[in-house]
């Protein structure tokens, strides 16, 4: 696991831009597509936006991306509150992706429905062999109350080990409560997991993500570990201002170096 500070989420975000796209073209690379999963909520909407830009545009591979969700409120796709929506609105249809390449939720079934038919299409783009695909980057936040994806605190012991999908019903800041979950057996499967954690508010969930036997149940972020992949948290001066020493020196981005690069 790695842990970048930033002094300003503008130097995150053009980090997290120029890991997309070396992340992107390494999997083209070697297995021929790039498989990337997006999360919702205003964390990620600069990292779109940036994405979306004429520069990263030309960079990426899009005509060998595939795009999933880490978790969707089951409204329709033309609702402000679709994860999907806001995707579509900032990034998607900015950039040369083909149609059937992005793999939305369902967001009119019922959340049995919904979880159900979302695992039949990742099934159906697995590796022969394998029950969901081995996704090469997931993107995460976190929220203030120490969610990731919609894996919200309490819910840690209901989660299955054997299925990519799981549905629930957890309201948060007003926002829709039924919703489908990647579970975090399929996030730990993935090549490489990115958190982007930007803010004061997310400062003490941050610190609980990352501290050492902090129990999933009020930290969820804590199933987050890939059994074969990498574990990356992005994030920004404000969100790191709990972290203790230890934490927060083992990679600390400086504001001079715009690119973002680590240093050790």
């Amino acid at each position: 696991m790695s842990i970048r500070i930033f002094d300003t989420p503008e130097m995150l975000y053009e980090a997290a831009a120029t890991a997309v796209v070396r992340l992107a073209n390494d999997a083209v690379a070697a297995r021929g597509r790039f498989l990337l999963v997006l999360s919702g909520g205003q964390t990620p909407l600069p990292l779109f936006e940036r994405l979306a830009q004429p520069e990263c545009v030309h960079e990426l591979p899009w005509e060998q991306t595939h795009v999933f969700w880490a978790d969707e409120r089951l409204v329709p796709p033309d609702d402000e509150a679709s994860n999907f929506g806001q995707a579509r609105r900032v990034l998607l249809r900015h950039v040369p992706i083909p149609e059937e390449q992005i793999h939305p939720v369902n967001g009119v079934l019922e959340p049995e429905g919904a979880a159900s038919a979302y695992a039949k299409e990742l099934a159906g783009l697995a590796e022969p062999g394998l029950p969901w695909p081995r996704f090469d980057l997931v993107l995460l936040g976190l929220g203030a109350d120490g969610h990731t994806a919609s894996i919200f605190p309490g819910i840690a012991g209901e989660l299955p080990d054997d299925a990519p999908v799981f549905a629930l019903d957890a309201g948060y800041q007003d926002r829709p409560a039924r919703r489908i979950t990647l579970t975090p057996a399929a996030i730990n499967d993935s090549r490489e997991v990115i958190f982007l954690v930007t803010g004061k508010d997310k400062a003490e969930a941050l610190t609980r993500a990352l501290t050492p036997g902090a129990s999933s149940e009020v930290a969820p972020a804590r199933l987050i570990r890939p059994l074969n992949g990498s574990l990356s948290w992005f994030v920004d001066r404000d969100a790191a201002s709990l972290l203790d020493d230890g934490s927060a020196s083992r990679q600390h981005e400086e504001g001079h170096s715009p690119r973002g690069d680590s240093h050790d």
